[in-house]
Parts: structure tokens; sequence; C-alpha cells
């Protein structure tokens, strides 16, 4: 039996010194979630392109001195989470935690684009994750025990943004609710998050406050039950739980937090 132990307002997760992969992390929620794994004293390594952002949480969250270790990649690159995979093998890094957060529209809004582009969405926010999955799992099998945690969208259950975009977050979707399924034998949580709209520095909202005040206004009002934007950490904490312990009984669990955004009855 699992007991719940407390300190101040923090609940023990019970996941100390294990080890995590976090992609899409130097901005965003995806930085975020490295900062709500490494206060529980995960070790982590954070995949993202941009240098000096992830040098930039690396020193936040205490540096290379703790174990943390960080890759500047371009997921999208061909042959890029091979060499990822390969990284990790040569330092040792065998992760008990993934969290999946690469994911967007990459600006593809047209219903009728092209193939290519259809192609391009799906690797984005689907095919990256499955294949880090298939070089991963193995491990994690061994060892009878794992959490992966994918970030979705509740653009993946309901019509909420691009059709490119809602269709590979629904494939994401069934990808987990079936892989969770066959792993949970092998004491490995497969869940995903799907967040609403999210305010995030620099980001889609952050601009349209900025430049459509009235649009963001009537927004909350007539979309968001709760009249508000999520905050990160109302994102990140709750991955750090789906990452813990305490969520071995979660196999294939969508979890929506959307502040009442989404609509729909069925997950």
């Amino acid at each position: 039996m699992f007991q719940l132990n407390y300190c101040e307002d923090n609940m023990n997760l019970r996941i100390k010194g294990k080890k995590a992969l976090v992609t899409a992390s130097g901005r965003g929620i995806g930085r975020s979630i490295a900062k709500a794994l490494a206060e529980e004293g995960v070790i982590l390594t954070v995949i993202a392109r941009t240098e000096s952002d992830v040098k930039s949480l690396i020193k936040e969250i205490g540096g290379k001195t703790k174990g943390h270790k960080y890759i500047i990649m371009d997921l999208m690159r061909s042959g890029s989470v091979n060499k990822v995979v390969d990284y990790m093998h040569n330092v040792n890094f065998c992760p008990d935690i993934i969290v999946h957060n690469l994911g967007g529209t990459l600006d593809i809004n047209d219903p009728f684009c092209a193939i290519t582009e259809w192609k391009k969405i799906f690797k984005f926010n689907l095919e990256i994750a499955v294949e880090l999955n298939l070089a991963l799992i193995p491990k994690m099998r061994e060892k009878k025990w794992g959490r992966i945690v994918h970030i979705s969208s509740i653009s993946g259950s309901e019509n909420h943004g691009p059709i490119p975009y809602c269709s590979a977050k629904a494939a994401l979707n069934a990808y987990v609710r079936s892989l969770g399924r066959v792993l949970a034998p092998d004491g490995i949580s497969v869940s995903a998050v799907l967040p609403g709209a999210i305010f995030t520095e620099g980001g889609y909202w952050d601009k349209a406050v900025k430049e459509r005040p009235q649009h963001v206004d009537k927004y909350l009002k007539e979309r968001m039950a709760i009249r508000r934007f999520g905050k990160l950490e109302e994102i990140s904490k709750l991955v750090a739980f789906m990452c813990s312990e305490y969520a071995a009984f979660c196999v294939g669990s969508l979890i929506p937090v959307d502040g009442g955004q989404g609509r729909t009855f069925n997950f």
C-alpha cells in the first residue's frame, strides 16, 4: 500500500532519483514540466532547438552537478531521434519517465493542404513520440516500471483548431489509449494530458491579448467556463503527478485540463 507523505504543502510523489526525458522543454509548457519534475528530485535530460533556452533551464534547475543533461536537437530533422537515442546510450541515461511535449499546428491551417503538410503535422505530433517510445520502452519493460506522458490537446477530442492538427491529436489519443493497455502488465503507465487554452509568454494568447484584446475578452466569456486562461503550473504539476508512483492505475488515461473549454462527454 502507498502511504502519502506530506512536507508543508507538497505531496511526495516518490520519484526522486528517477530519470526523465522531456522533449520541447526550452520554453512554455515543456520548460514548466521540466522544472516541476526537477523539484521532485528527478534527474533530467531535456531536448530543445535553442541552446540558450536549454542552458538557462539547466542552470535554473540546479545544473549538471545534479546529473541534468541537455540535447540541442530539431527532432523534425531526419535521423534526429536516432542521434538522441545514441547519445543517451553513450552517457548511460536510461529514462524511467518520458514526457512528449513536442507538438503544435506548425501554422498549417488549410484543411485542403498538400499531403506533405499533413505528413509534417503527423510527424510533429505523433510520429516522433512513437519513434522514441519504440527505442526506449524495452528498457522500461525490463525494469517493470515506467511513466510515459504525452501532451496532447482537447483538439484531439473536439474540433478546436485546424483540421490537420485535430486529426493528429486524435490519432495520438487513440495511440495512448491502446498502448496503455499493452504496457500496463509491465508496470508502465501511459497517459495523455489534454490542455485547453494555456497562457505562455510570447505564445498565441500573449500576442492576442496585446493585439486583439476584444477578441480575447469575447473568447474568455464565451468559451472558457473559468473565464481565464490556464497557467503553466496547472499543466506541469499534473504532469508531474502522472509521472509518479500514484499514477500506476492510469492505464491509457486521457486527462482534459481546459478550464471548462471543452464540451465532450467521452475521453
